[in-house]
This record gives structure tokens, C-alpha cells and sequence, in this order.
């Protein structure tokens, strides 16, 4: 499809009142008349008729992000808009935000950790698991701050190196993905405060966050391994949901049901748990005979 045709396709099912145009009266053309398209972007009606009827087509970044601007493109329209052009889509500036629905989403799940990763690996509304989960680290509004700032996490994460090695590979991927102007602080930050990250940084590997599994040491309930999916969020470029799980039927679940079960009563304001932890320490294996315990007096 030529830029032109699409730019028809548009202007045809865009209604003027959503772009705060006036749209009584007569219309001789369903949705935006081409002055009105080219008003909206700011360029000549004549270059944009030649734009549309194809006797134009290499239109400047600037024109084209005009065009998208000036008719509030969703982002998928906006990057299909520039691929017509012949261009890749600029980065869009940073989103620190997260949506009201997609917040209280994250806020119910209570079986698994999980939270929004931005594309400098901020954590944004992590759930009371993934709070109780990243609790022991002081770093925990920031992954890679997490794992180079930290000193707590070469104990925590038992794969250390190769979890240092997966977060730079992570950053370099999304540094395409985030405005120059908000990464890189955060790479000079990491850089000056860490020879190994400096290190890894010049060695440029580039792997996105997808899927994995991590080793833990968790000073509340001890060692385990949960795996992890990340999920892109549509709109929201660099923005992935990160969820947290363990393998059903192994020690690893008994020890995250535990982590659950303290991260949801300290949730409510209640100490149980706390002593349940504390008891966890002293007996090899005792999740099972605690959260009968727990139900029972819950019941009572």
C-alpha cells in the first residue's frame, strides 16, 4: 500500500469533532476534507494532495510525524505511517506511567509476582508478591540498579554473573526503544559506579527480555527458582509485564507459596506470617503442616 492510499483510508474514517474540528453542515466527503488533513499537520494543501494522489512520495520525518501527529494516530497507525514513508519509527518519548486498568490488574493477581518493566528497567506497580519478592534488595525500584549497585544481590541471585550479563544484554536492546535523554543517565550512572557493567556495556550484546528462569536466595524463605515470562504491552514501547512463577510440585512452590502467604498477611497488616518465616528456618520442610495451620486459625 502506497503512503497515499493510506492517508485516504484515514482522512475517510477520521470524524472532524475528534480532532476538534467543527463538524456541522454539509459534508460532500465522509470524514476530514484534505485542507482540514493538512491545517491539522501544519503543511501546504497542495503538498498534500500530491502526497495522497502519489505524485509525492518521499516525505520528510518531519512531514510524516506531522501528519501523525496533526491526526492523533494510535501508536501502531503512527509506526505503519512511517514504514510507508521508508522510514523507521523515531522513539516516542518515555512513559513512566502505567494505566489505571492495567494497575489494578497486576494488584489482584496474587498467585504470581509480577510488575511493569520499563525500557530502563524501572519497576512500576509491582504487586505485594513482587514487593515481597524484591523486599531484601535496597535497589528495588530498578532492575539493573538492583544488580550493580546492590551488594545484596550477589547473594540473592545465586547465577549472579549471568543475571549481570542478561540485564546489560536487556538495556542494550531497549536502548532503541527509550529516548536518548532518559537512558543515557542511567548507563553513565551505572558506568561510573560499576567497572563489570562498564565492561559488559562495551562487549554489545543485545537480547531482549522474553523468558528464563532465575536462581534466588531469599533471606525469608530461602533458595528458589522461579521462572519468568515478559510480555510486551501494546502502545507502550520498552513497557513489558514481568510475571514471576514457580514450577508446581517442587520446593521451589512450597518456598514461593510461603513468600504468598507472608507477602499477602503483611498486605492485610498481620504478623503471622513473620513467626511462620522465623519457624520456616528451623524445620527442613514444614510449609505444608504452617498452612494448615494458618487456615485453621484463619477459621477459628
Amino acid at each position: 500500500m502506497e503512503i497515499g492510499e493510506y492517508l485516504r483510508s484515514l482522512r475517510a474514517r477520521l470524524a472532524p469533532e475528534a480532532l476538534g474540528l467543527p463538524g456541522t453542515g454539509h459534508r460532500r466527503v465522509t470524514g476530514l476534507r484534505r485542507e482540514e488533513v493538512a491545517v491539522l499537520a501544519g503543511i501546504s494543501v497542495d503538498y498534500y494532495r500530491r502526497l495522497e494522489q502519489g505524485r509525492e512520495r518521499n516525505p520528510s520525518v518531519q512531514i510524516v510525524e506531522a501528519l501523525a501527529r496533526g491526526l492523533n494516530l494510535s501508536t501502531e497507525e503512527r509506526r505503519h505511517l512511517f514504514r510507508l514513508a521508508g522510514y523507521s519509527p523515531p522513539v516516542q518519548a518515555a512513559v513512566d506511567t502505567v494505566r489505571p486498568e492495567l494497575a489494578r490488574l497486576l494488584s489482584r493477581w496474587h498467585d504470581q509476582a509480577a510488575f511493569v518493566l520499563t525500557g530502563t528497567l524501572d519497576v512500576l506497580v509491582p504487586n505485594a508478591v513482587a514487593q515481597m519478592l524484591f523486599h531484601p534488595l535496597s535497589q528495588s525500584k530498578n532492575l539493573a540498579r538492583i544488580v550493580f549497585l546492590d551488594p545484596a544481590a550477589q547473594t540473592f541471585y545465586l547465577d549472579w554473573e549471568h543475571v549481570a550479563q542478561d540485564t546489560v544484554a536487556v538495556l542494550r536492546h531497549n536502548s532503541t526503544l527509550v529516548p536518548a535523554a532518559s537512558f543515557e543517565p542511567l548507563v553513565e550512572e551505572l558506568s561510573t559506579a560499576s567497572d563489570h557493567f562498564r565492561t559488559l556495556w562495551s562487549r554489545q550484546q543485545v537480547r531482549g527480555k522474553t523468558h528464563a528462569a532465575k536462581r534466588m536466595r531469599h533471606p525469608e524463605v530461602g533458595e528458589l527458582t522461579l521462572e519468568f515470562t515478559a510480555l510486551d504491552i501494546p502502545g507502550t514501547p520498552g513497557h513489558q509485564v514481568v510475571i514471576y512463577d514457580a514450577e508446581p510440585g517442587t520446593s521451589s512452590a512450597e518456598s514461593f507459596a510461603l513468600l504468598r502467604l507472608q507477602a499477602h498477611s503483611t498486605h492485610l497488616g498481620s504478623t503471622e506470617t513473620i513467626d511462620l518465616c522465623a519457624e520456616h528456618h528451623r524445620s527442613p520442610r514444614p510449609h505444608q503442616r504452617w498452612a494448615d495451620q494458618h487456615r485453621a486459625e484463619s477459621s477459628d
